[in-house]
């Protein structure tokens, strides 16, 4: 059972040898780095020629109707190396940047550690969300789960966080030490 079928990749590869090196004239092939492919000479180490497959430069996504507060141009959306983001059209004459994420929301929850400051939501340089203390660093008090203002039923300790199971929503005890779930006003009239 042969069948003399093409490569699966080969019209991608004969598109590759059409484009010569801009610096030698030899032939641009696909080459895998430890940051992902990329274009390269055939002739290396001779000729050290590369060319990202990505181009995230800066490029124009959309045009947005907001001026520049700097400089009343328009404002556009753009797509680059680490994710889009809002910058004026006028650059590199204003260098206007905006973020597209939302800001951080205080959660008027008092920190039950320090009990000067206020339990902010964050986000994990993995993009996990987290709720820690806005006096860091010299409180370090933080939770994963939403907190809730209560006290614990078991420990007495000042801070519930809502847990979210199969069975549905629970409250939880902020403490590391205890950890206890808390009984609902449902739970106590059944018992």
């Amino acid at each position: 059972m042969t069948t003399n079928n093409p490569p699966l990749f080969s019209a991608h590869e004969q598109a590759l040898s059409h484009t010569p090196c801009p610096q030698c004239g030899g032939k641009l092939v696909m080459r895998f780095g430890k940051r992902g492919p990329f274009f390269g000479c055939d002739h290396y180490p001779s000729c050290d020629y590369i060319q990202p497959i990505n181009h995230n430069d800066g490029h124009i996504v959309k045009e947005l109707d907001m001026p520049c507060p700097e400089c009343e141009s328009p404002l556009v959306l753009r797509q680059g190396r680490y994710g889009m983001f809002i910058g004026c059209s006028a650059y590199p004459a204003c260098h206007y940047l905006a973020s597209t994420e939302k800001k951080a929301e205080n959660t008027d929850v008092g920190c039950p550690e320090c009990h000067k400051g206020h339990l902010t939501e964050r986000k994990s340089r993995y993009g996990k969300v987290f709720y820690a203390c806005d006096q860091y660093p010299s409180c370090r008090f933080a939770v994963n789960n939403k907190p809730v203002v209560g006290t614990c039923q078991q420990c007495g300790f000042g801070l519930l966080i809502e847990k979210k199971l199969a069975s549905g929503v629970k409250l939880q005890c902020a403490d590391r030490k205890c950890h206890a779930y808390q009984a609902t006003d449902n739970e106590d009239k059944k018992a």
